[in-house]
């Protein structure tokens, strides 16, 4: 028989089997002798008293063997079934693909960047000389955003699918199991690029195509039908149905739909900055001591104030990460932050944003780009702020909440360099004004983190979509044409890796409904 039960250990004892054991056995009150082993099942820290403390969840083996799951999906082969057009290689249109093949139809992915392979060079263009390459960047290329900008799974998106299949299946090509059991699970950039080609590869190998430096210039509709898509090169390939999944950063996408009089709207996002603290600081104050030790991971921390009837929050939060150039053009600046598997880097870096509301923005209110124009705008002015070669404003946090230009900026992770400027110059006023109020709040609430060792980084503004393709709600479909499926992060349905390969499997069973 199995019996499940919490137990508590101190760090440094949470990866010992025998420890556990006994844990268990005194939390259940039945013999050592009888328990043949334990399966985590959820993991996490608990900091919140003087003691910082691992809780897991487990089910304990009593006379009987330790059960262990496989996870290894046999995909069928769908070479020659009915075809599924998918725009873009991120974790929406892969995770859509996969689905697509596990309901018997052929998907066909469609990627403007190159694989994650190949993607390594641009990147390299981009930290090292501030040149960006338009189709091959952070946010576009097999993959999407989160393969080189960190591969945290963390989501709150629980009532929208099955987030542990997804889990299970990054376990399947590759990722540890760590990640089905850790209360914020995260797989790392340095590992996630080869998770992503074996799952190219089982797509692949079951009959589906990937397509990488294929940019669709047109959709195909007739008479309120979808029917196919239209290359650049002019190519035209057919089928019944389009799963849309191009990420928030796809600008042109959504000028190709509203050119054709396909409805798109505007719609709230965040804007505001990246701040960075040396992780040392962070674990002061999580954890409640002068020094971390090697038995708990680097610290996290989560922070939201009501400043003026608007909310400002971190968000992405970095332990032991980079902050990362991701502009999809030459004349912006875009950073986001992202960790290694280990996250050993010295720094911890958070996006720190403001609400934007829609009647923030000024201008026509029935102008879908209004919010996107904004967005286009701010990044611009970084640009400017910087001078050029993707270096980026910046400005010490005391100095930023006290209104004076910072003399010199602390050391950071930031490769293509920072320049001190007021982000006053940068930020809206009553996104600026709201920060300032909010950063010492935040301290207030976190010993230690309002500082002028941190650093504010310019401009965090791809939090999400500024533009949503609407969809029904029942049949994913967008209402004036069928067999078209808005889907993912930028058709403002997903805000991450998993819920956007949620909503992935969602338009894919979408599709099976609507071909059956």
């Amino acid at each position: 028989m199995t019996k499940e039960v919490e137990i508590v250990c101190p760090p440094g004892q949470q990866e010992d089997e025998a420890v556990l054991i006994a844990l268990a056995s005194a939390a259940i009150n039945i013999p050592q002798q009888r328990i043949n082993g334990i399966k985590i099942l959820k993991r996490s820290i608990d900091a919140r008293g003087r003691k910082v403390l691992y809780r897991m969840q487990v089910r304990v083996f009593i006379d009987e063997p330790v059960q262990t799951e496989i996870y290894h999906p046999e995909y069928k082969n769908v070479k020659d079934a009915k075809r599924v057009i998918i725009v873009g290689a991120g974790p929406a249109g892969i995770f859509a693909a996969l689905q697509c093949i596990g309901q018997g139809l052929k998907p066909v992915i469609l990627e403007r960047g190159k694989d994650v392979k190949q993607r390594r060079r641009d990147l390299a263009n981009i930290n090292k000389q501030g040149l960006v390459n338009p189709e091959s960047n952070y946010c576009f290329g097999e993959g999407g955003a989160g393969t080189y900008s960190d591969g945290k799974l963390y989501t709150r998106s629980t009532k929208r699918g099955d987030v542990n299949g997804v889990l299970k299946t990054f376990v399947a090509h590759g990722a540890t199991e760590d990640i089905l059991v850790d209360a914020r699970p995260h797989i790392g950039t340095n590992k996630l690029p080869q998770i992503i080609t074996a799952m190219r590869e089982s797509i692949m190998e079951a009959g589906g195509e990937v397509l990488f430096d294929t940019k669709v210039a047109a959709l195909l509709v007739e008479f309120g039908k979808i029917k196919g898509v239209q290359l650049v090169n002019g190519e035209k390939l057919l089928a019944d149905a389009v799963i849309l999944a191009t990420g928030h950063s796809a600008h042109d996408v959504f000028r190709m739909l509203h050119s054709q009089d396909i409805l798109i709207e505007a719609k709230p996002f965040a804007l505001g900055v990246r701040i960075e603290h040396p992780q040392e600081i962070i674990d002061r104050a999580q954890y409640h001591c002068e020094y971390r030790g090697p038995d708990l991971p680097p610290s996290y921390y989560n922070l939201v104030e009501q400043v003026e009837d608007r909310g400002v929050f971190s968000f992405c939060m970095c332990p032991g990460g980079i902050i990362a150039p991701c502009a999809t053009a030459q004349d912006e600046i875009v950073v986001n932050g992202w960790s290694p598997s280990k996250r050993n880097n010295p720094f911890a870096n958070s996006g720190t944003v403001v609400q934007i509301n829609m009647d923030d923005v000024k201008g026509d209110m029935n102008d879908p780009f209004r919010m996107l124009n904004f967005q286009q705008q701010v990044e611009h002015l970084a640009f400017k702020a910087g001078g050029g070669n993707l270096v980026a404003p910046a400005q010490r946090m005391v100095d930023f909440v006290e209104g004076r230009g910072s003399i010199d900026l602390p050391e950071n992770s930031y490769l293509p360099g920072c320049k001190s400027v007021d982000l006053k110059e940068v930020l809206p006023d009553w996104i600026h004004s709201r920060l300032r109020k909010a950063l010492p709040a935040f301290g207030r609430k976190m010993k230690g983190y309002y500082t002028n060792e941190a650093i504010l980084v310019g401009v965090e503004s791809r939090t999400s979509s500024p533009i949503k393709i609407p969809r029904d709600r029942e049949t994913f479909q967008h209402p004036q044409v069928a067999g078209l499926f808005p889907c993912g992060e930028g058709a403002g349905y997903a805000g991450g890796i998993i819920s956007a390969a949620i909503d992935g499997v969602n338009c894919a069973d979408g599709v099976v409904k609507y071909f059956s």
